[in-house]
């Protein structure tokens, strides 16, 4: 047995599909299929149901490939201490955030970033939370910038920043014409337009009309703030947007007026996450505070843990 084998199950187990697999792991799809032939021969039992448009793991080859993957995992761990006592900063580091943070801030932070540690590769990936937390656990990604709170057994959490959410109306609506903060309150009676399920935007906003007894607009789910935002700029309803969506360098939009809260502000509490496993954790703290470097103003310190 050796770990490419382990490599193509897991692979498979991944993708369903031989060639896919083979794809992934950048070998022909005969190779693939004689490793893993080889590695059921010395097991003494098969891993692989193989029919001709489907790809199923037996009950066996479901039980090896969880220790398959803790396997690769700890020998992933092992590579990662060789090449962080050389240089944790030069090499592949790969981020997740997601989608209704990733391109608002990346925009700030990724040019200097890339300038401190310019033999850095930063490889991004924008997902919902749920995604990213399995990636992140799983050993596909180093750090994640995510909502709080979330679920952190076995991961290393470091607080960045406070976003204050602002409302977003159209902008003939009465509340427009003012320049001061409103109350949460001015939801109340007005037609919220939400994010679908599995965006943490959306449960963070649910979570304020509910303290106020404000109602969402039922028949209507966007999959990102633009869509809300457009939805918004057509007088369908207001909406909850963080407050790095609305600042430059995203433009503002002449039919959509942005009025602040009035305290308590309704924000959400951003954190970096990575494995507390993870040997390059003091640089990993060190690139999650450049990530979190935005210009002054933008954003408020972390709230206290």
């Amino acid at each position: 047995m050796n770990l490419r084998e382990l490599e193509y199950l897991v692979a498979v187990a991944d993708h369903r599909h031989f060639g896919a697999a083979a794809a992934a792991c950048f070998v022909s799809q005969p190779t693939l299929s004689t490793q893993l032939r080889k590695l059921e021969t010395e097991l003494g039992v098969e891993l692989v149901e193989r029919a001709p448009r489907r790809v199923t793991l037996t009950a066996a080859g479901e039980r090896i490939v969880e220790r398959a993957r803790t396997v690769l995992r700890g020998v992933d761990d092992i590579r990662a201490l060789g090449h962080a006592a050389r240089d944790p900063t030069a090499g592949a580091v790969r981020v997740g955030v997601f989608p209704t943070l990733a391109p608002y801030l990346l925009a700030h932070v990724v040019a200097g970033a890339h300038t401190r540690w310019p033999d850095m590769e930063l490889l991004l990936v924008e997902e919902k939370t749920h995604l990213l937390l399995d990636e992140l656990r799983s050993g596909r990604l180093d750090l994640a910038l995510l909502a709080r709170p979330v679920r952190s057994d076995g991961l290393e959490e470091h607080p960045l920043f406070g976003e204050d959410f602002v409302l977003a109306l159209p902008a003939d609506h009465p509340l427009a014409a003012g320049h001061g903060p409103v109350p949460i309150s001015a939801l109340v009676g007005e037609p919220v337009l939400l994010l679908d399920e599995g965006h943490c935007l959306r449960d963070q906003a649910l979570s304020v009309c509910q303290l106020v007894g404000a109602t969402e607009r039922g028949a209507f789910r966007a999959t990102s703030l633009e869509t809300l935002r457009q939805m918004v700029a057509a007088g369908v309803g207001v909406t909850l947007l963080p407050r790095l969506a609305v600042e430059p360098p995203v433009p503002p939009s002449p039919d959509v007026a942005i009025r602040p809260f009035a305290d308590p502000v309704p924000r959400r509490e951003i954190a970096a996450y990575w494995r507390r496993s993870d040997p390059r954790t003091a640089w990993l703290a060190d690139l999650a505070a450049a990530l979190a470097s935005l210009p002054p103003g933008l954003v408020s310190p972390p709230a206290p843990t």
